[in-house]
């Protein structure tokens, strides 16, 4: 997920915002031509994208058909007034929400929101990241900053961000926006699945439930119709990723069906050998993805598993969530647990099947090898830790 913030360091205006204390500092209903300026750009990748007015809502689509890694990320964001009232935001206990309502083409997917200065050096403060679960469906998401550092002659920015969601074309529609100064002892909650980001480091002793996975295999679209059951580095088997390879997990959750996750949870996996080169300018890459597998055969097993059978002809852009759950940096340990952090809303669908578990394939030339661990009682055996509401 640190693709999401590379571009921070040189984004400096965003939208600016106007000010009324105590009221909507900005608001924007697209309720026929937008009031202020509006514009959206990219970086990285080669995604085009653009705005259009409807009815009532502006449409942000991205074209992502012609980009070949899915890093990419596209913003949209507009120009007002500067804030006025500087004294009562300064105030002890006053902050600013950013609140709007939106509906995307593609779900589950997640897009961030961030509020800052131009003098602002913390790339990630004053952001959140927001999980959208339904596709064509309103959702309303509001984050609130914490100790926003601004002074007279401030411009404050904000933005709407899309960031590696897939190969397509995408949509979100955006019914509103708008900015306000609130007292937090006052103010509602924040609405909708907050995923904060950067990700706390998880340690396996923070969970309550921790459960092996019922199979581990690989697929290899160059050889759709072979079965790596076999694969295997001497005589120790291993589950790799390359430029075709895809590691597949799977977990039988059935007794914890429709029970409310807690927190986030996280993914153990235990290193085996790692190949790549350092000598690429290309970004983000020498990386490795994860992601939701959403469809596809349900029931696979590493003995019978290859590409097509996984697949059932669906192309693979269905079947996988083509936006990552977080993007890892190539393990430098070989034989030493590695905890990755699954947010909150993954397994929540875990939980409740509509996730029907992890890919892993590399970003970037390299090949990746780790254990499936030969028994569910297996150390090396990727393992799920997660909390769960009593």
């Amino acid at each position: 997920m640190i693709s999401l913030f590379r571009w921070f360091s040189s984004l400096m205006v965003l939208f600016l915002l106007g000010a009324t204390a105590s009221h909507s500092q900005f608001l924007e209903t697209f309720d026929g031509e937008p009031k202020s300026e509006w514009v959206t750009f990219t970086g990285d990748g080669e995604a085009v994208s653009s705005l259009e007015w409807h009815d009532g809502f502006a449409r942000f689509v991205v074209d992502a058909t012609n980009d070949k890694h899915n890093i990419w990320w596209a913003i949209m964001r507009t120009l007002s007034a500067d804030i006025s009232d500087y004294e009562e935001l300064a105030k002890p206990g006053y902050e600013l929400k950013m609140e709007a309502r939106v509906r995307s083409s593609h779900a589950p997917r997640r897009l961030n929101m961030q509020l800052r200065t131009q003098r602002t050096t913390d790339n990630y403060a004053h952001l959140m990241e927001f999980d959208i679960p339904h596709s064509d469906k309103w959702h309303t998401i509001s984050m609130t900053t914490r100790q926003f550092d601004v002074k007279p002659g401030d411009q404050i920015n904000a933005h709407i961000a899309l960031m590696d969601w897939g190969p397509l074309v995408y949509t979100l529609d955006v019914d509103y926006v708008r900015v306000d100064i609130v007292n937090v002892s006052d103010t509602t909650p924040d609405k909708g699945e907050q995923v904060p980001y950067p990700p706390p480091v998880p340690q396996p002793e923070e969970f309550a439930y921790s459960v092996p996975a019922l199979e581990t295999g690989m697929i290899d679209a160059e050889y759709p119709e072979v079965n790596f059951r076999s694969w295997a580095d001497g005589g120790t088997p291993i589950l790799s990723v390359d430029n075709s390879k895809i590691i597949l997990l799977r977990w039988n959750l059935n007794r914890y069906r429709n029970r409310t996750a807690e927190g986030y949870g996280m993914l153990e996996l235990v290193p085996y050998s790692f190949s790549y080169t350092e000598e690429t300018a290309l970004p983000e890459l020498n990386r490795i993805r994860l992601v939701e597998i959403l469809s596809g055969d349900e029931s696979w097993i590493r003995e019978e598993v290859t590409y097509h059978s996984f697949t059932m002809n669906e192309p693979i852009e269905q079947v996988l969530n083509t936006q990552m759950i977080i993007d890892i940096d190539i393990p430098l340990q070989e034989d030493t647990p590695r905890y990755i952090h699954i947010p909150r809303p993954v397994i929540q669908r875990m939980l409740n099947g509509r996730t029907k578990g992890i890919a892993l394939y590399p970003l970037g030339p390299l090949h990746a090898s780790f254990y499936p661990g030969s028994s569910m009682g297996n150390p090396f055996r990727p393992r799920l830790y997660f909390n769960l509401s009593e």
